[in-house]
């Protein structure tokens, strides 16, 4: 079982470096450092470490270790919520000594020595719990418990999904019997700052939705710079055109300084195989990809217009 296996290998190793996918989201960070406490405080002599790009918006969760390159010298790497290699943020994960993947996103990109995928899992957080709860020896703290659950509330949409099954509630009832304040965690989650709502305004003011149910936005650099929003804060704007009556998919393009972000969402029409195409991936209903121009961008917007015209419900 590839989950013995797994904590055979964190028994083995006195460092352990835990990554994840750049831009992270509450799944991102509550997988790797919900799995850090677990291993902190099952094996108190090991040396444990969680690196990546920093988001200020997520701090309330955590914040991640400073590193240098001789730390990772014979270390084992544990890589969560991450399909592809080049979606890991930290390039140093390549210095360790042996890698594995746990992920629920499709398993494209089969790196890894070691690999956990499922992707009938609502998110990684889920697996984490699973295998702490089926490994007794393993010990989930109230700290774990509470990022493994923001991470499940975060990619469920608060239970919304459709990846969300009788096990995610299961998981979740049982995390909740944990010490920590959900009041506080929700309002974490999903408290925006001013800029952020006035962005989502803009938005709102400026989508139209084609005769197919498709529909995409442009955030310029320029656009970006008025409403005094760095690009790694535009997470929170993706879900915004989800509400609107019409819409079965949509696609917010970010311009960063050398490429167009293209957080892509839907309702029903299968997306990730678009993605794909566009040097991204992800879930059947939510996945990014990235352009090199506007005009490459008009070409993935007519192309889900297609993906949403041939759509049946």
């Amino acid at each position: 079982m590839v989950q013995n296996n797994i904590l055979t290998k964190i028994k083995e190793y006195e460092t352990i470096i835990i990554h994840r996918h750049v831009r992270p989201d509450p799944d991102a960070i509550g997988s790797q450092v919900g799995l850090k406490r677990i291993i902190e405080a099952s094996f108190p002599d090991k040396k444990v470490y969680a690196v990546g790009e920093e988001d200020p918006s997520l701090f309330f969760l955590a914040e991640m270790d400073k590193l240098e390159n001789k730390d990772f010298d014979n270390a084992l790497i544990i890589v969560c919520d991450t399909a592809n290699t080049g979606r890991i943020s930290d390039r140093r994960y390549e210095l360790g000594d042996y890698v594995i993947k746990i992920d629920h996103h499709p398993n494209n990109d089969t790196y890894g020595d070691l690999k956990w995928v499922d992707t009938t899992a609502s998110s990684t957080c889920e697996l984490i719990y699973e295998f702490a709860k089926f490994h007794p020896e393993l010990v989930v703290t109230d700290e774990a418990a509470r990022l493994i659950y923001a991470g499940i509330v975060g990619d469920t949409g608060r239970f919304l999904f459709p990846s969300t099954t009788n096990r995610t509630f299961r998981y979740a009832a049982e995390l909740v019997n944990y010490t920590f304040d959900r009041t506080a965690l929700y309002n974490s989650l999903y408290d925006v700052p001013d800029k952020i709502a006035r962005m989502r305004g803009y938005i709102l003011q400026n989508f139209k939705i084609s005769k197919s149910g498709a529909t995409s936005i442009k955030i310029t650099k320029d656009v970006l710079e008025k409403f005094d929003i760095d690009p790694i804060e535009t997470g929170g704007l993706v879900g915004i055109l989800g509400d609107i009556q019409g819409v079965k998919a949509w696609i917010i393009f970010i311009e960063e300084e050398y490429i167009i972000r293209a957080r892509i969402r839907s309702k029903g029409p299968v997306i990730n195989t678009l993605a794909n195409k566009y040097k991204g991936g992800g879930h059947p209903l939510a996945s990014g990809a990235s352009v090199g121009s506007w005009e490459e961008a008009d070409r993935l917007a007519a192309e889900l217009e297609i993906v949403c015209e041939s759509y049946l419900e």
